[in-house]
């Protein structure tokens, strides 16, 4: 995992780098450099206002009662569009734009609940989170019956035989 994140973290901004030189050959250099600050700027106001939109949410559902994990995860990615939009680059600002937006952050945020959250929840509580926790027997076992000593017990009613 940390070999991913090194490797992404190395190739991100070369691949930035190489777009920002491609199209500032198709504009031109002034334009380009125009287009980056003017992105960072709007950027900026994105995410203030999404910042803002966001704490009210979270307060609303502290207010109500209920964890506010979506406003949580909604903070997470808006903290990682800030630092996108700030770095110098039309492939971190796309990046960065994603995390802003909430069509595609809700998008973003129902697949990092189901592939990393939801996971990791399981394996660190072995299923009690979920429900997910066997009482009686096996899985997939057929038989409900276990054999102890001389005396077989069904598991379901608990008696011997």
């Amino acid at each position: 995992m940390w070999k991913r994140l090194l490797a992404a973290l190395l190739i991100v901004p070369l691949v930035d780098a190489i777009f920002l030189i491609v199209v500032a050959d198709w504009l031109s250099w002034p334009v380009t450099v125009l287009l980056v600050v003017l992105t960072a700027l709007l950027g900026t106001l994105f995410v203030r206002a999404e910042g803002r939109h966001t704490i009210r949410r979270f307060q609303r559902a502290l207010a109500e009662g209920r964890p506010p994990t979506d406003e949580l995860l909604d903070g997470g990615f808006l903290i990682a569009a800030g630092a996108l939009l700030l770095t110098p680059g039309l492939v971190t600002d796309a990046i960065g734009f994603l995390f802003v937006l909430p069509p595609s952050r809700y998008a973003l945020r129902g697949l990092l609940k189901r592939f990393v959250i939801t996971p990791y929840v399981e394996k660190k509580t072995d299923g009690f989170v979920s429900g997910n926790v066997y009482t009686y027997g096996f899985p997939d076992g057929d038989d409900d019956t276990v054999d102890i000593g001389s005396e077989s017990y069904d598991v379901r009613d608990g008696e011997g035989s």
